[in-house]
């Protein structure tokens, strides 16, 4: 269901402090904490006694201790103290996930921890650049399947009705997408050719007229989306060479974390060309963009739960062509994933729910 040897973020970086802040990612119930030198720390949120979480415990100094028999665990995971046992259970630890801090968000590693490389974590080129403003965003909770939410966002045709007061107009509405598959996902695109600028970004662009609009829509595997939005004076848009004095330039970068196969969390920041210092600029975005995002999320939750018992298949449309291609390329990393995950695995391994009740175990 996920591919799991990638980065997610977990919370926004302000988010975590010197407290145990419990979440769940892929299924995986995860606690995370800083501790008192500020490194960040994230467990597996289930003590290996009877997996009560972690964060129903508490922190002592900088080790978490069970609520319940106070198995005590570090920053890696291990057990420093048993005092209910006359030692440490061999098997008494927790897993470490491999934690990084970027664009103020957190990135766990959900994986293979030997696997991780922090140079795989999207790239954001424009962060830091004095020339580009930055409206933070926030996150959200929607309840629907991940893949939901890759298929919306590789899908311009939809801004025409679901966002018919920001991103949207009737400019949107049959224009043909492009989806062309690259290394790292899939992008769909389109022109719309001396068209009316959409409420949204009408309040925001500096010439008089129509437009040339660009929709640059691309996923990235696993769940990490760039929507580029270009709005040049009429007769000035192109694929190359210099761009227009005026234009406007969005790119909303977008991540998306499954908490499990009917929710998702959902974090966005979006960089502009303009306006870098004007916090009531960045304000204005934040507002209509959170509004826009939930319009999203009211046909996402109505699609996921009308999807999981269809009296009939659904159908595809032409403009389905970018969510078949990156659900089938990343069903087929999954599955390969999954076969040398099976691969490396010993050959024979019992699983036992309890070991022993015995104290010298």
């Amino acid at each position: 269901m996920y591919l799991r040897n990638a980065w997610y973020v977990a919370a926004s970086d302000s988010d975590i402090d010197h407290s145990l802040y419990p979440t769940t990612l892929l299924g995986e119930p995860v606690v995370l904490f800083r501790k008192t030198d500020g490194e960040l720390v994230a467990l597996e949120d289930a003590c290996p006694h009877r997996k009560l979480p972690l964060s129903m415990g508490r922190l002592d100094g900088n080790q978490i201790e069970c609520g319940y028999h106070g198995l005590t665990f570090d920053g890696q995971g291990t057990c420093t103290r048993a005092p209910t046992s006359g030692r440490i259970p061999s098997r008494a630890r927790v897993h470490s996930y491999p934690v990084h801090v970027r664009y103020g968000l957190v990135w766990l590693w959900m994986g293979e921890p030997s696997l991780a490389d922090v140079s795989s974590v999207c790239e954001v080129p424009e962060w830091g650049d004095p020339q580009w403003g930055l409206s933070r965003g926030a996150s959200m909770t929607v309840q629907c399947n991940y893949l939901y939410m890759t298929d919306n966002l590789l899908d311009p045709s939809h801004v025409a009705w679901v966002h018919q007061s920001s991103f949207g107009n009737a400019a949107c509405a049959s224009e043909p997408v492009t989806a062309t598959e690259t290394a790292n996902g899939v992008i769909v695109s389109r022109w719309m050719r001396n068209v009316e600028v959409a409420p949204f970004y009408a309040q925001f662009v500096t010439f008089d007229g129509p437009c040339d609009r660009l929709q640059h829509y691309e996923v990235q595997y696993p769940c990490q989306a760039i929507i580029k939005a270009l709005f040049t004076p009429a007769g000035t848009g192109r694929d190359e060479g210099p761009l227009h004095a005026d234009v406007f330039l969005m790119n909303s970068y977008n991540f998306m974390t499954p908490v499990d196969e009917h929710c998702t969390r959902y974090y966005w920041f979006q960089m502009r060309n303009f306006e870098p210092g004007d916090e009531g600029v960045s304000r204005r975005f934040d507002e209509d963009v959170q509004h826009a995002f939930a319009e999203d999320r009211v046909v996402l939750e109505a699609v996921h739960k009308g999807m999981i018992n269809p009296r009939v298949a659904p159908i595809n449309l032409p403009s389905d062509a970018g969510p078949v291609k990156f659900r089938r390329e990343l069903a087929r990393r999954i599955s390969a994933e999954s076969a040398e995950s099976e691969h490396a695995r010993p050959a024979s391994t019992e699983h036992r729910v309890i070991e022993t009740l015995s104290v010298s175990s």
